[in-house]
């Protein structure tokens, strides 16, 4: 027994040391791979603030699904000339990260998987989509998204259309174009209806979460069609628009 013992220390010597391993000492290849199978919102965003090294690599463009029309050659991986072609290439739970600069043109892009689209800009205005005349709307959600940075420009219609799922606007801004036919535009049109009998401790699974976003022109700010309520209204008053807290949810 007492012959095993020196044996029994240099094995703990040795798991401890394996314990203690200090994760920078990894590459950066193994580094990044580590960080792609975080989630982008918050995890890797949260890795981005340790240290230089790790922003870097949990920024790299190929942790990303890019739109950036100004990339000539598209054969890089996850980089896609418009919204449409990069929702579709998107997986579950991807953030797709849109160019700042230039006009990116949307017209009832569907999205039916849980998905964050991101501006690259430093605010809002730096990144703008615009849905054309005659669209329904810019952006249609049937399932949890999450939209950050952003600006979105409606003609005629509603910016976002909310079908079902849990949608989260944090910091953009929605613009209704100035039009004598103003009082048929909304920001938010969301037609979620729960269905009947349901229990209302079920009924939360489809909502509006709106943070820190500005909203401009139109007949109102959301339009309920389905069984969603407005609810824990904040807004801020300015001279040329309105900055809303609020969410639209299941009363």
């Amino acid at each position: 027994m007492e012959a095993e013992q020196p044996k029994l220390k240099k094995l703990a010597k040795r798991c401890n040391n394996s314990y203690n391993c200090d994760i920078n000492n990894l590459d950066d290849g193994c580094l990044m791979l580590i960080f792609s199978f975080l989630c982008p919102i918050p995890d890797r965003y949260n890795t981005a603030l340790v240290c230089r090294r790790w922003r870097f690599l949990a920024c790299h463009p190929r942790l990303w699904l890019r739109v950036d029309r100004s990339i000539k050659d598209l054969s890089e991986p996850g980089v896609y000339p418009n919204i449409e072609a990069a929702v579709s290439a998107a997986r579950p739970g991807d953030t797709i990260l849109i160019a700042a600069g230039g006009i990116h043109r949307t017209s009832n892009i569907q999205i039916k998987k849980p998905l964050c689209l991101i501006g690259a800009g430093e605010l809002p205005d730096d990144t703008t989509l615009i849905c054309s005349r005659g669209s329904e709307s810019a952006l249609e959600f049937l399932s949890t998204c999450k939209l950050a940075n952003l600006t979105v420009r409606a003609e005629l219609g509603c910016c976002l259309l909310h079908r079902s799922g849990r949608l989260t606007i944090d910091g953009c801004i929605l613009q209704c174009e100035s039009d004598p036919l103003d009082h048929l535009s909304h920001a938010i049109v969301t037609t979620a209806r729960a269905p009947d009998g349901v229990p209302a401790v079920l009924k939360n699974g489809d909502c509006v979460t709106v943070m820190r976003t500005r909203i401009e022109g139109g007949a109102k700010a959301v339009l309920t069609n389905g069984t969603l309520s407005l609810q824990q209204v904040r807004v801020i008053y300015t001279r040329t628009s309105l900055c809303f807290w609020f969410n639209v949810k299941h009363s």
